[in-house]
């Protein structure tokens, strides 16, 4: 490929013209190259122990969905396996998912530690004002 250069008022390089399909061609290359960077970051980040959130993830959470289902699902979990993992009872889980049932910050720290993540993760957006200093019944408040 030999491109046709052209110069600005000072004689200097300013453009490279090349065919169209070499273009093409260069394109479709860093592309690739691109994403075998970006492979080898998220590969690094594996072994680092960080996780990356699939796009479907975020998208449940954005949308308001259950922040607990979505990460129990995202897991591989039934409700029943996480309930006998973290050791609830058969509807308490559930009431918790459909927003019927605020649960504890204990509760909410045994599902974060059971589904790796944090406690945060786990509250839905606008649900700031947990009480975590150790006052009050440790319960979320009521909306």
């Amino acid at each position: 490929m030999k491109p046709q250069i052209i110069t600005n008022s000072d004689r200097k390089p300013a453009f490279a013209v090349i065919p169209y399909d070499e273009y093409r061609a260069l394109m479709e290359r860093l592309e690739w190259l691109e994403d075998l960077r970006d492979n080898k970051a998220f590969e690094e980040k594996l072994v680092r122990g960080e996780e990356e959130v699939p796009a479907e993830v975020v998208e449940r959470l954005v949308e308001g969905e259950s922040p607990v289902k979505v990460w129990r699902e995202h897991r591989g979990l039934t409700q029943e396996d996480l309930e006998e993992q973290v050791g609830l009872s058969g509807s308490y889980l559930s009431q918790i998912e459909s927003g019927k049932r605020e649960g504890t910050v204990r509760v909410y720290a045994a599902l974060a530690s059971t589904l790796s993540v944090a406690v945060d993760d786990l509250v839905a957006a606008g649900d700031d004002e947990w009480d975590t200093s150790g006052g009050g019944d440790g319960r979320c408040p009521e909306e």
